[in-house]
Formats: C-alpha cells, structure tokens, sequence
C-alpha cells in the first residue's frame, strides 16, 4: 500500500514520519503525472510544490489555518492531499474537479485562484478579518516569485508589512511564471542562489559550527551562526523585505521536507509580517518539465505518455490561431521595422515566441504586469514605434485603466491583440475571454474587430497596424484556425469599417462576430434545408461598424439576430439594438450570447451547445423568430 492512499486529510499527514512524508512527495509526484497525462492540466508549477505543500500542512493546522495558493496552478497537490485524489480523473471537465482553487469545492481551498499575485492582498484581508473577530488562526499566503513581478504584489506587501498582524508569505522561487522570469526583482531573487561568496561563507561555517557544537566552543558556534544571519541579510534578498517590514528567513531547499517543516513549525511560533524564502524546481520529477523546457510543459493537453510527456495520439487539425497569429506576426515585423511585441510572461501562450527568436530587439516580455505592459506600449506609441501588445482577453482586463487612460484618451496607435478570447474550454471561469467585446466598445476611440478564421485574423492585424489615428484592438479563440492560411506578405489589410456579406436572404439577417460567423452559416444551411431563407454577414468590425451596409439590412429584413461569442450584457448585440431602434424602431433586434452567469470547465463545443451558440442553437433562435411572425416583412 502506498503511503499516499493512506492520506484522507492533512491530519493524516501529521501521524506520518519524515521518511514517510519523504515517499509520499514520490507517489503524489507519480499520481500527478499519470493523472495530468491522461486528463491535461498545468502539472509543472504543481510537481514544484509537492514538498512544500506537504510541509505546509504539517505544519500548519489546516483548514483552520488558512493556506492561500497564488494562480492555483501550485494547487494541484493541496487537491491532493486535502480530500479529493478519487475525484482528480474529472480534473478540468464538467461537472468534475476545477483546474484551480475553488472556494465551492473544498474548505481547504481559502480563497479562489486563476490569475497571479492574489494571494498577498487576500490573504491579508483575511489576517485583518481574523483579527477583527477575535479568532487566533494563521494565515499564509504562498506566492511564485514570477507573479512578485506583479505590481499588486507589492502594493499588498507594503500595505501589510509595516504592521503587527500575525500574518506568514511563503515565496516559492522556481525562476519561472510560465515563461522563464524577467525582471530586476528576478535577478535579485536569482543572486542568492549564484553569489559565489554566500555559498562558500555558508559551507564553511556550516562544517565549522557542526565540528564545535559541543563542549567549550558551542558558545562561539552559536556566536558565529549569528553572524552567518547577518552576512545573509547583507548579501541575500532578505534586504529587500526586511526593510518592507517582513522578518526573513531563507533561502530554504523547498524539496527537503525535514528542513521546510521544522522552519514553517519555527515561523508558526512567532508573530508579526514574517515571509520564508524557498526554492524549488517547476516540473521537478518529470523531466519534459523540468526547467529550461519548463514553459513548453507548464500544461499537459490530455493525451500524452506520462513519461516523457510526448501526445499518444498525433493531431490532425489545423493550427491555432495562437500559432497563425505568432507566424504572421514575425513575418509583417520583417516587412515593418516600426513594429514591436510585447507580452506579459506569456511568449507561448500567446504564439510569440517565433517572434522573440526572429526579432529578439523587438521582443518585450514584462512579466506578470498588464497594467505596465499598456502603459509601456503607449510609451512607445509616442516615439513612432507600432506595438502590438499580445495577452489574453481575460489578463487584459487587468490593464483596462491604463487602456484607457493611457491609450486612449492621448489617442496612441496600439494594437491590442486579445487571444483565448471567448469560450476556454477545460480552462474554466477564471481564463474566460467572455468581456473584452464589452470594455473595449465602451472605449472612446477604440477599434474593435474579430476575424472569422486565420486568413482574416492576419489582415486585420495588418490593419491595425497600418491604423494610426487611435488604438485598435482584435479577439481570436482557443481553437483551431478553419482554414489554411497564406504567408503574411500574401494577405492585404481588410478595408476599415467594412462588413462583408456571405449569404443573401430575404427574412432574417444574422449579423455574426468572429467565431460565430462560421457556426451561423452553417446554422443557415440548416435553415435553408427547411426553406428558411437568411442572410449572413461577418461582422468583422463591431466598432465602427458598417455604417451602409446595416442601413440596407435594417431597410430589407424585419428582424436581426446578432450572435457574439462574447457577455450578451452590453455586447455588440446591445449596441445594434440601440443603433438599429435609431435607424428604424420597428426592425426587432435579437441578442444571441454568453448569458449573464458564470460558466464552468466543458470542452468548448459543449460550452457553445450550452449557451445556444452553436450552429444548432442559433437555428433554433432563427426559427423561433420567424415561426412568431417576427421576420416576415409587413
């Protein structure tokens, strides 16, 4: 029997010896692998905490303790241990286990976790609101040193070290995000763990002080380990956040459990803002994953042999439009000089890592800071310089004052290209791209475009980047491109402000957004096979519109049906509807969207069949419609 399916709870694990505990970081590392191989997930920042997080709740009394996970891609072993091994096969699908923390799915999950830097701030809170009911729990935050790069980071470490709050910060340093990290703070973080004098000072003293801890020297050993703490604080980044307030320990071998309980059992008994440095390897036991090859491995699609991470079954489909994008970018960089890349610690995810080995002058990746990202493209928007700045739809909302106030107002020519927009599949909530059709309408000034397949995606970045009178922002899915895509130099720019008519019908007009466009012709065919006669139109710019060709929509057909893979709350469907009612009051104007509610991990194809906005669904509207007199001209 292994020692991991002896394991309930983590009061299991306080019953446990050292070696024990040692074999059971071994069989939940096996567990992960073989359970991620099978159904995907983010496994490498995972395999990098399994010591930690096993320390951690030895030594801390969870759940009354409180844990606070940063991202929740560390979280994977906390799952593990805290009650819920049975359930990890549902890992990422519907109805099972979340690909991340979950306040609904355990009490041991504190605070809910998908995007980085949260836990400082909310674990603090939750400090405070401890101590304002008189409760005498610990509360700990344990935070990546690539989401430290994060300015909501430090705001929440100066807001909270210089108090007296019982309050612990745990700084997993595994020099990588997904990305390998960038940065000041990356450096110094890296320097204790390469400064040649430390490590040398530290061997020495430490075979010193082991030979003379007995008898007449054991005062002068104690003496000397004394001064070891002072030459650390002097060459290590204990500095840094002694002077914010923190006391500092570290740097601790995050993969030695003897070592990491006995310091988090010692940080437990004292009080105040304290934070314990430990340092780990992302992917550790699994050697696809291991650093440097860490960020190709940092997700396991499902599918792949646990042992060397390779897919068991070969792929047939398209490229993403993530690789199409990448591809495309770095081919119109040759032709325009003025264009720039930046993205926030997300090279990969976002296809631009052919970008930053093609034109690695022109390359910018920030780290985990959006905010700074926007900011620092309207920078270079001023001096004549064309970024394209590439992050998830669901990232983007971090940077939206800066879009805003820094973008758009000064009318700065960025281009925001917003991938994994939409519906995220297995990623769940926290990675929904359901909102940037919304904030970025609401934009003065702003252009907002979504393409229906690859070939388009790649022209309308060549128009905005050929656009110079504000900022110009398009959206493309987690998916794969429909369609085979020509080189860059082969595509001209789509003409501004156009929509383009795919099919011609007398009844009903559906006025399809990006993705939906492809799901509404067939949805078309379908009513067409009924007799059901429709017109469809790709709506590739949403702002501004085609201003002509919806006023021969509205004055030939008596009803439209706007599809968006988007929130239906202030969408492009509630922009037509106040449009239309201007142009024409009795043309009826129906919305077809993501409804207003949360949704949950499912493939994608389910979640578009659930929100009634696949090729069935919208048929399904169309003929409602119709069937209740709505499209027959009067």
């Amino acid at each position: 029997m292994s020692v991991l399916s002896r394991i309930q709870s983590p009061a299991d694990l306080r019953r446990l010896s050292s070696a024990e505990l040692i074999t059971l970081a071994d069989d939940v590392r096996q567990f992960l692998i073989e359970t991620c191989s099978q159904t995907g997930g983010h496994i490498g920042a995972g395999l990098g905490v399994v010591e930690l997080t096993i320390a951690l709740h030895v030594a801390f009394d969870t759940p009354t303790d409180q844990l606070v996970w940063d991202v929740g891609h560390q979280g994977y072993p906390h799952k593990v241990l805290t009650g819920r091994r049975d359930q990890m096969h549902t890992l990422r699908q519907e109805g099972g286990i979340s690909g991340f923390l979950k306040r609904t799915e355990s009490e041991y999950d504190t605070f809910g976790a998908g995007h980085a830097a949260t836990s400082i701030s909310a674990a603090y809170g939750m400090a405070v609101g401890r101590d304002l009911r008189g409760e005498k729990s610990k509360v700990v935050a344990i935070i990546g040193d690539g989401s430290l790069g994060s300015g909501l980071a430090y705001e929440a470490l100066n807001n909270a070290g210089h108090t007296d709050r019982d309050f612990v910060v745990v700084l997993n340093d595994n020099e990588m995000s997904i990305a390998p990290n960038v940065g000041a703070m990356h450096k110094y973080l890296t320097q204790v763990q390469r400064n040649p004098i430390y490590n040398r000072l530290r061997s020495a003293i430490g075979e010193w002080t082991d030979q003379h801890n007995t008898g007449l020297l054991k005062d002068a050993a104690t003496i000397v380990r004394r001064w070891e703490e002072s030459v650390k604080a002097f060459l290590t980044p204990g500095v840094l956040f002694e002077e914010l307030g923190f006391r500092y320990f570290g740097p601790i071998d995050g993969h030695d459990i003897p070592q990491l309980v006995e310091t988090f059992k010692a940080v437990r008994a004292f009080n105040g803002p304290r934070l314990v440095h430990v340092i780990t390897q992302k992917g550790k036991g699994f050697p696809a994953g291991e650093h440097p090859a860490g960020e190709k491995w940092h997700a396991l699609p499902p599918g792949h042999d646990p042992a060397t991470g390779k897919a068991t079954k070969a792929s047939t489909a398209n490229p993403a439009y993530t690789a199409v994008f990448g591809k495309g970018l770095a081919e119109l960089m040759e032709e325009r000089p003025e264009v720039v890349t930046l993205t926030a610690a997300m090279p990969s995810g976002t296809g631009t890592t052919i970008v930053a080995k093609q034109h690695p002058t022109r390359f910018f990746d920030v780290g985990i800071a959006e905010g700074h990202a926007v900011t620092f493209a309207a920078g270079l928007a001023t001096r004549g310089i064309k970024p394209v700045a590439a992050i998830y739809s669901t990232f983007l909302q971090r940077g939206y004052d800066s879009i805003v106030h820094d973008v758009a107002i000064q009318s700065l020519p960025v281009v925001f290209a917003m991938d994994r927009a939409g519906l995220v599949g297995e990623d769940g909530e926290t990675h929904m791209g359901l909102y940037d059709i919304a904030y970025m309408l609401a934009v003065p000034g702003m252009t907002v475009t979504a393409p229906k397949d690859g070939r388009e995606m790649l022209a309308l970045l060549r128009a905005g980047v050929e656009h110079t009178t504000g900022p110009f922002c398009l959206r493309y899915p987690r998916d794969a491109a429909p369609d085979a895509v020509p080189a860059m130099k082969e595509i001209a720019a789509t003409p501004y402000a156009t929509w383009e008519r795919l099919r011609e019908g007398k009844e009903v007009a559906i006025l399809a957004v990006g993705t939906m466009v492809g799901q509404s012709m067939a949805a078309a065919e379908t009513l067409a096979a009924e007799g059901l006669d429709v017109t469809v139109v790709n709506c590739r710019y949403m702002k501004p519109y085609d201003e002509a060709m919806l006023a021969q929509l509205v004055a030939t057909h008596r009803a439209l049906v706007v599809v968006e893979e988007g929130t239906v709350v202030n969408g492009f469907g509630a922009m037509m509807a106040r449009v239309v009612s201007a142009l024409d009051a009795s043309v009826r104007v129906e919305s077809l969207g993501v409804p207003d509610k949360i949704i949950y991990a499912a493939s994608r194809a389910r979640q578009l069949a659930q929100c009634g906005i696949d090729a069935a669904g919208i048929a399904a509207r169309v003929r409602a419609l119709l069937e209740s007199g709505a499209g027959v001209a009067g």
